[in-house]
């Protein structure tokens, strides 16, 4: 579970990463990140709509990002990023998200440098 400080809570932060962000899309998930010159490790938000599926399908998912960008963080650098939940990612198992995520991650990472 991430815990609070590393958790984007903000419509704000959520509209500016969304719009100012680099953005990388896979079948699953789509990744919207904007690093800054901020500390280690970035702040994550999750978004996850009625499309993805009913509540309980809803929260699976979010519980699986979760944990999969609480592993990843320690190699990102500071900054926000913002985490879409596609349709898909209701009917996709956890290792299929965890390469979508870190496809994702590393696309993001490199273009940043």
């Amino acid at each position: 579970m991430l815990s609070r400080p590393l958790r984007l809570h903000a419509a704000n932060d959520f509209r500016e990463t969304l719009r100012q962000g680099r953005r990388c899309s896979t079948r699953t998930i789509s990744v919207h990140a904007r690093f800054d010159d901020a500390a280690p490790p970035p702040r994550v938000g999750f978004v996850v709509n009625k499309a993805v599926g009913v509540a309980v399908r809803r929260n699976r998912v979010k519980r699986r990002l979760r944990a999969i960008m609480h592993a990843e963080l320690v190699h990102l650098p500071g900054g926000r990023i913002v985490v879409r939940a596609l349709p898909a990612a209701a009917a996709a198992d956890f290792a299929e998200l965890t390469a979508d995520m870190t496809r994702c991650l590393d696309t993001l990472r490199t273009e940043q440098t």
